[in-house]
């Protein structure tokens, strides 16, 4: 039996508000060519398949076309529910969905009935275990007192480990949950609600193979624990993740052997860091122009309508931010104000965020400071205003 373990789909992410269905799409596509390239028999989803409870209808058309060519290219496929998932929405038609091939597993009624594989060793049972809220599913799996994820997960596995003992089967146990032991990239969202949200990798002991998803990176917990993490990369920290999947190859005695397979890179993700002008002249950037960037400016001064001028070369450019080098004698806040005055900050202020003001500003910024503190304005009107003349003359003096 040949299974490929996948997970973390997050089919509808947005990347800095871009739009990642067509690298999705991309991804996809790959998978079903590694299933029919591998002879896979089923493909393994461990949960998080859309990226909200309500996908859009534009994510559910890839979801759906994602399954046509994984079908067509020979696995059956075994899907639960995860943090990000509606189970009630990712569960429907399960019924019928299952006689074409497709086995939806999201309730917590169905965690002791597997899906039943053969081959010519015998049957591999799979559970599934959808992602599990202890509040919600506390009560459902018999838990009485408050807790957390590791006794509802015990009490799921002790359901599965019930049902195994009436079986001469191997097995292999779906989850998504945070074990521990395993790294996090920081693209996931936190599955903790007031409480500690890891639970022990012995939780799942029994189980041939432990099929995992939440954590974004590849990663063995244990030889037969794992995660296979994302499709694609969904924050700049993945930069440098190889995303992948693992193909499991199972024997008549268990797990006989474990493949990972990195997948074909869709778009590449860069930090940036230089000048405006660097960025933009410099050869040393060449190889970022058709990858999503991200883009640190070191300008002196923050430049105008950076993003548009940055797209011209960076087309895939999400993010820009402005590092102006410090040039003051410290770096603490409260040392780099003390014994100055109050015009003194705001005009440093004006300087930080975009430059030095002028000396038409900077006499504004006295008169508004002695407006404040009640100090009278050589050329205030009988009613302590600054005549509005008075200004226009001002503004055209200094100007």
């Amino acid at each position: 039996m040949r299974i490929v373990h996948t997970s973390d789909w997050h089919l509808g992410r947005t990347f800095h508000g871009v739009d990642l269905l067509a690298d999705q799409r991309r991804a996809l596509t790959h998978l079903a060519e590694l299933v029919a390239a591998e002879s896979a028999d089923a493909v393994i989803v461990a949960g998080d398949v859309y990226d909200r409870s309500v996908p859009s209808a534009d994510a559910v058309r890839v979801y759906d076309e994602g399954l046509a060519e994984i079908a067509a290219a020979g696995a059956r496929i075994i899907v639960t529910s995860g943090n990000h998932d509606s189970p009630t929405r990712l569960g429907a038609g399960s019924a019928f969905a299952a006689a074409g091939g497709l086995y939806l597993r999201t309730s917590i009624e169905a965690i002791a009935e597997p899906v039943v594989l053969t081959d010519e060793h015998g049957e591999v049972a799979v559970y599934g275990i959808p992602y599990l809220e202890p509040d919600t599913a506390r009560r459902h799996l018999g838990v009485e007192e408050v807790c957390g994820h590791t006794a509802v997960l015990d009490a799921a596995m002790t359901r599965i480990r019930t049902d195994l003992a009436t079986r001469q089967s191997r097995s292999v146990v779906v989850a998504h949950a945070f074990v521990s032991g395993a790294a996090a990239s920081g693209s996931e969202r936190s599955i903790s609600v007031g409480g500690v949200e890891t639970v022990p990798a012995e939780t799942f002991s029994g189980a041939d193979y432990v099929a995992l998803g939440h954590l974004h990176s590849p990663q063995c917990v244990t030889d037969t624990v794992r995660y296979s993490g994302s499709l694609l990369p969904y924050s700049f920290g993945e930069r440098t993740h190889r995303k992948a999947v693992w193909v499991v190859d199972l024997d008549a005695d268990g797990v006989g052997g474990i493949r990972r397979h990195e997948l074909p890179v869709v778009r590449e993700l860069s930090s940036l860091r230089g000048t405006l002008d660097e960025l933009l002249t410099s050869g040393s950037f060449a190889d970022a122009e058709d990858h999503y960037v991200e883009v640190t400016l070191t300008d002196a001064v923050r430049p105008l309508d950076a993003m548009r001028r940055l797209r011209e070369r960076f087309p895939h450019a999400v993010h820009v931010q402005w590092d102006r080098p410090h040039t003051g004698p410290g770096v603490d806040y409260r040392s780099r104000v003390r014994g100055r005055s109050d015009a003194e900050i705001i005009n440093s202020f004006i300087e930080d965020v975009r430059d030095t003001p002028t000396k038409g500003e900077r006499v504004l910024i006295e008169r508004a400071l002695r407006a404040v503190v009640g100090e009278p304005e050589a050329d205030a009107g009988a009613d302590g205003e600054l005549a509005l003349f008075a200004l226009d003359a001002f503004v055209a003096e200094t100007a």
